[in-house]
């Protein structure tokens, strides 16, 4: 493990560039799909080990849903497969896993996979694995919203603090550090609010492709900036 001056506390990374891997490798796109979802493991393990306390995977976003029907499927049961194969791991690794997201509009045998694995690592003390799951930021906002008017609440009595309580992160900190593969320049929609000082790290490198030494490049990156919030 290379060394790393300082470490971003909550890292999240736009997983991006499975569809154009499997297209050159000549794979239809569910095969790039699952190279992405076996990626996972070897980068929680890494940053883990370093140990990064938060780490939130875009994993499906709302606007995904327009994908090809055959796609969206095949996605939803390769999440099911892989939260039933690895959460084992991630229990044994003392690492909690949180779903952020709408889960009431997924398919129940989803739903039941990530409360399953919600429920067994839900007292761990680790890193903190949030996988954003049929997530959407805009959506998310306007959930909060939603949600404080109907508790009544004083307008005057909503603060930051407040709002921050009624999104899907709540009681999680802002992120240090966002992570887009594949060479493209945006958010997509992605922890709008949590992300409003982070620091961003764009690479060519495809996410099947986006190994440890990739990681360490994103780490070192970040420890030689100097965050100043809007100071001087």
């Amino acid at each position: 493990m290379k060394k790393i001056a300082q470490l971003p506390n909550h890292i999240a990374i736009i997983m991006d560039g499975n569809g154009r891997w499997a297209q050159q490798q000549g794979l239809p796109r569910l095969a790039g799909h699952q190279a992405g979802a076996e990626n996972i493991r070897p980068i929680v393990r890494y940053l883990n080990q370093y140990p990064v306390k938060y780490l939130t995977l875009y994993s499906f976003s709302t606007e995904n849903w327009n994908r090809p029907e055959g796609e969206v499927k095949g996605l939803f049961q390769l999440f099911e497969k892989s939260l039933d194969k690895y959460t084992p791991e991630l229990h044994e690794n003392n690492i909690k896993l949180r779903h952020i997201g709408r889960l009431e509009e997924l398919p129940q045998s989803l739903q039941l996979a990530i409360n399953n694995s919600t429920a067994l690592t839900k007292n761990n003390s680790g890193m903190t694995l949030n996988l954003a799951l049929n997530y959407g930021g805009r959506l998310e906002i306007l959930d909060a919203v939603r949600r404080i008017v109907t508790t009544g609440a004083p307008i005057q009595q909503i603060d930051e603090k407040t709002f921050n309580d009624y999104l899907y992160t709540a009681g999680l900190p802002d992120v240090d550090l966002v992570i887009r593969t594949s060479g493209e320049f945006r958010t997509s929609n992605f922890l709008i609010w949590q992300s409003a000082y982070s620091e961003y790290y764009f690479t060519k490198v495809l996410w099947p492709d986006f190994n440890q030494k990739e990681v360490e490049k994103a780490l070192v990156t970040y420890s030689r900036r100097q965050r100043r919030f809007g100071n001087l």
